[in-house]
C-alpha cells in the first residue's frame, strides 16, 4: 500500500517560541511510464490516481485516441512503474520517444506538444452557462474536498463538474498531473466532457487550457490565476476563463456572457 503523506521530525518557531513537532508532508514520486514495453517518460507525482494519471497523459499527448487503443494497463506501485500496452502503436509515438521539455509545470510537469501546434486545434462550441453563485459553490465544494491539501499544503487538487457538483476529483503535487487523472478517469469511464467545467487550485498555465480544449471542455475556473497566454488561448478557441474564484469574488477573462449573476 502506497502512502501519499510523510511523518518528519520538524523545528518549528512560532511567536517566538522553538519546538520539536512531527509535520505530515506529501510524497513525491516518480513516476515511470512504458508504452509497449519500452520506456517513455517520468513523471513526478503522488502515488495515487497512477492508472488513471498515465492514460490520461498519453491521451493529453494525442498518444491515444479511443479506448478500443488500449489492449492492457499494469501498475506495479512498488517499483513505481506503469505498463500500458497499445494494439497499434501510432507514428506519432515514434516521434515523442526522447523528445521531453521541462515546461512550468509543477513537479517538473513534462509535455510533448508544440504550442504552436496546439494553437491549431478547433474552436469549442461553447453553450454552458452557469452563474457567480454557482462557481463559487463549486470552489467552495473543492476546497472542501483537498484533505491533501489541508495536511500538508503541497497538492494541487483539481474536480471535474456539472454545474451543482464536483464528479471527479484528485489531488497532485503538479496541477498537471491532477488534470491529467481527471482526464484518464473521465476518458475510462466514457464521460461526456462538452457540458462539464474544470475547476482547479493552480495556475492556468497554456498547458493546462490546452490540455483542456483538446477534451472539449467549454470552461476552466481556478482559485488562482491564468498566464496571459492561456488568456489568449482561451480567447482563441472560445473557452470560458475564471480565476481568483475564491470567498465571493472571481475574474472573467473570457467568457463573460457565460457566467451570469443572479439576484
Amino acid at each position: 500500500m502506497m502512502f501519499y503523506t510523510e511523518e518528519i521530525t520538524i523545528n518549528r518557531i512560532n511567536d517566538r517560541r522553538r519546538e520539536t513537532i512531527e509535520d505530515a508532508v506529501i510524497v513525491e514520486y516518480p513516476f515511470t511510464i512504458f508504452l509497449n514495453e519500452k520506456e517513455f517518460i517520468t513523471l513526478l507525482c503522488s502515488p495515487k490516481g497512477l492508472e488513471y494519471l498515465s492514460v490520461g497523459f498519453l491521451v493529453s499527448e494525442g498518444v491515444i485516441k479511443s479506448k478500443e487503443q488500449i489492449k492492457k494497463i499494469y501498475i506495479d506501485e512498488e517499483k513505481g512503474h506503469g505498463y500500458i500496452e497499445l494494439k497499434n502503436e501510432t507514428l506519432l509515438v515514434d516521434k515523442l520517444f526522447g523528445k521531453r521539455t521541462v515546461t512550468t509545470g509543477c513537479g517538473k510537469g513534462t509535455v510533448f506538444y508544440n504550442v504552436l501546434d496546439s494553437l491549431g486545434a478547433q474552436s469549442i462550441e461553447n453553450s454552458l452557462v452557469i452563474s457567480a453563485e454557482e462557481i463559487l459553490k463549486l470552489s467552495n465544494q473543492l476546497n472542501e474536498m483537498s484533505y491533501l491539501f489541508k495536511e500538508t499544503g503541497g497538492v494541487h487538487a483539481c474536480g471535474l463538474c456539472n454545474k451543482r457538483e464536483i464528479l471527479l476529483f484528485h489531488e497532485d503535487v503538479g496541477r498537471h498531473n491532477a488534470l491529467d487523472k481527471i482526464i484518464g478517469e473521465a476518458f475510462l469511464k466514457d464521460m461526456k466532457l462538452n457540458d462539464k467545467l474544470l475547476i482547479t487550485t493552480g495556475r492556468i498555465s497554456s498547458e493546462m487550457i490546452i490540455k483542456t480544449s483538446k477534451r472539449k471542455i467549454p470552461m476552466i475556473i481556478s482559485r488562482s490565476a491564468p498566464t496571459n497566454l492561456s488568456v489568449n488561448i482561451a480567447k482563441t478557441l472560445n473557452i470560458t476563463l475564471v480565476g481568483f474564484a475564491r470567498g465571493r469574488r472571481l475574474n472573467i477573462y473570457n467568457g463573460e456572457k457565460n457566467v451570469l449573476i443572479t439576484s
